[in-house]
């Protein structure tokens, strides 16, 4: 055997699908195998791999046992001579293989190897050739001079940055994405360390190869597409804890004495800079808006109870301090706090949902203000001429950013867009016909046999789809590097799936084209589907010396009320737990205390299915209210 390839997949089925193709086609005359390990996906990976890759030898884990150990289940069991480690988001050119084997068999001294990788958008990935991360290099990285002095040979040696992309050169890191080692390397080296749940391993890996006596090489004369690349949420707070743990790790084993701690210190001052500059960077882009709408809505409030007060009451101090300072606030509060929950701080903004919102929690406090005490009662007028001034200048704020094109603030997106569909005549209508189930409503199509390699050539177009039957990984790779920069969004097609790719995969909708599930997926009616589950928790756990005596259930209605308010449970979920591979996945949510059948309880065999997806296209918080209304007394 001479090529072992080991895959560690975590839900992401499409891209595992389209990257075992391209493994498919790039290892065609090299004896090979492909080994699959599924770190406990639920989208249908394992079933998937079984159904259309049944030569793939597949180790489905029942729980995700982190990166390290996943590989390392596969390299046991691995015959080649040679094993690569791959990330299931990438897709390799028909002579990667090829090339890389090559390179081994010409310099004895390689003990592993990685290839140029390029992002969906074109892009050099950074991390496909690093330095060892030395306290100072890691310093230089945290410290964001390596953003400064790019390509300072001392500064920029985590990325080794003076070090030319386009050439052959002996490197100290190589990324987990792909290495290549010989079977030799890898049996003097060692395993991955499995004390790495997740990043730094391939650190680790790396490092110990050269410590064995074998080089590592970074060959640029073959490319690779990585979707994620540096799209990774590196923001997360998720990211930034496992990162800079790895780095931990990594310090306490070659590092000793004074520089170790000196490390050590380092990266804890790193987590908690990271974490604190994160944290505030979210405040503010969540909280700076509404802060905005606060500030305009309280500040025509005071000018509105000021005129009333002097024309109507013709007493400038008729309305007390308690009044102006927390009543009116509380006003304003609620408001947009309703606003919130219609969908009125979603993106992209939609004003229709602002002014719902805002009227009725305007609605609320008119009806609330006649069960006040009249000691309580200040001023109907003002709670409506305010409303309408906070819904103007809220409408005003928006206005302002979208003239100023602040992303996701635009009033008038437009959703339709301009396509061009590159590929055989086949294929082309296939996608065209794709875009009907997709639910994609193109402004305009056009069509082309072949890719402009010239911006020149190219029409002016939104976004360009790129069939993977007709156009090789190579050409792919070329036009994304050739329109870098040029604001086209570019997307692939895998000829045997019903899906299109987004190329700069971020794990957003936006970014991966299936069909449309997506109504009880929008933010909104997860919002309104939570505070649901959480109001009638409240009150079914307040009506319990009523409602408990009735039950058919009684030991379960403690506790689905309280997993329901906690949110390990919804009220409702979907029927089918175990769905057809096949079958497109819905959007996931909570498992329910009742299911989507429950709405007919008097049907025997209702198709679960088809309420399943009726419930996840059509959803409506109405559809939870009735079920759990049909079901009050099976809790």
């Amino acid at each position: 055997m001479t090529l072992s390839i080991v895959i560690v997949n975590y839900n992401v089925k499409y891209f595992l699908e389209q990257c075992l193709r391209s493994v498919n086609e790039a290892a065609q005359g090299i004896d090979t195998e492909v080994w699959v390990v599924d770190n406990n996906s639920v989208d249908g990976s394992v079933e998937m791999v079984r159904d259309k890759f049944p030569q793939v030898h597949l180790i489905a884990n029942s729980d995700n046992t982190g990166f390290a150990k996943a590989n390392n289940q596969a390299i046991r069991e691995c015959k080649g001579d040679y094993i690569l480690l791959l990330n299931p988001d990438t897709l390799v050119q028909n002579d990667t293989f090829s090339t890389c084997l090559d390179f081994f068999r010409e310099h004895p001294d390689c003990g592993a190897l990685s290839v140029k990788m390029v992002n969906g958008e074109g892009v050099f990935l950074k991390e496909s050739k690093r330095g060892f991360p030395s306290p100072a290099t890691s310093f230089y990285k945290i410290s964001g001079l390596i953003h400064i002095f790019p390509h300072n040979r001392k500064i920029s040696a985590y990325y080794m940055g003076y070090l030319d992309d386009n050439n052959v050169n002996e490197v100290d890191v190589l990324p987990g994405a792909f290495l290549m080692a010989r079977r030799e390397a890898i049996d003097k080296a060692g395993m991955l360390d499995e004390t790495y749940f997740m990043y730094g391993e391939d650190i680790d890996f790396s490092w110990r190869i050269h410590l064995a006596g074998y080089k590592n090489y970074y060959l640029p004369t073959t490319r690779i597409l990585h979707y994620k690349g540096e799209s990774t949420k590196k923001g997360s707070m998720n990211y930034v804890y496992t990162f800079y743990n790895a780095m931990s790790i990594f310090t306490k084993k070659y590092f000793s004495g004074s520089g170790a701690k000196l490390y050590a210190l380092l990266i804890q001052c790193a987590i908690w800079l990271r974490a604190s500059l994160d944290f505030a960077k979210r405040i503010v882009k969540h909280l700076v808006v509404p802060f905005l709408d606060f500030v305009a809505s309280f500040a025509g409030f005071l000018v509105i109870q000021h005129i009333w007060a002097s024309y109507w009451a013709e007493n400038i101090n008729y309305y007390p301090s308690f009044y102006k300072w927390t009543i009116l606030p509380l006003y304003i509060l609620i408001m947009l706090l309703t606003s919130w929950l219609a969908g009125g701080y979603d993106k992209p903004v939609r004003t229709g949902r602002i002014v719902q919102g805002m009227a009725i929690g305007a609605l609320l406090l008119l009806a609330f203000y006649s069960l006040l005490d009249e000691n309580l009662r200040f001023s109907r007028a003002i709670i409506l001429l305010g409303s309408l001034w906070s819904i103007l200048a809220v409408l005003s704020i928006r206005g302002l950013l979208s003239l100023f094109n602040v992303k996701g603030y635009q009033l008038h997106p437009d959703s339709r867009r301009d396509y061009m569909i590159i590929g055989s005549d086949a294929e082309r209508q296939r996608v065209a016909t794709l875009f009907d189930t997709l639910g994609i409503e193109p402004k305009s199509v056009q069509g082309s046999d072949t890719v402009p390699l010239q911006h020149n050539s190219m029409p002016k177009v939104d976004e360009v789809i790129l069939c993977s039957r007709d156009i090789p990984v190579s050409t792919i790779l070329d036009t994304l590097q050739e329109y870098r920069g040029s604001g086209i969004v570019f997307r692939i097609a895998p000829h045997t799936m019903d899906v299109i790719i987004g190329s700069n995969y971020t794990s957003s909708t936006e970014e991966l084209y299936t069909p449309d599930f997506g109504n009880i997926n929008n933010a909104t009616n997860r919002r309104i589907k939570r505070v649901f589950d959480i109001l009638s928790a409240s009150l079914l756990i307040l009506l319990s010396p009523l409602l408990f005596w009735f039950q058919k259930r009684k030991r379960r209605y403690f506790t689905d009320c309280f997993a329901v308010l906690f949110g390990r449970k919804s009220w409702v979920g979907y029927s089918n737990m175990t769905a057809h591979p096949d079958d497109t996945p819905l959007p996931s949510i909570r498992r329910g205390v009742f299911s989507t059948r429950d709405r007919m309880p008097r049907v025997k065999n209702p198709d679960k299915k088809r309420l399943d997806s009726s419930y996840a296209t059509d959803y409506h918080i109405g559809t939870d209210i009735t079920i759990l209304f049909i079901n009050l007394f099976k809790i």
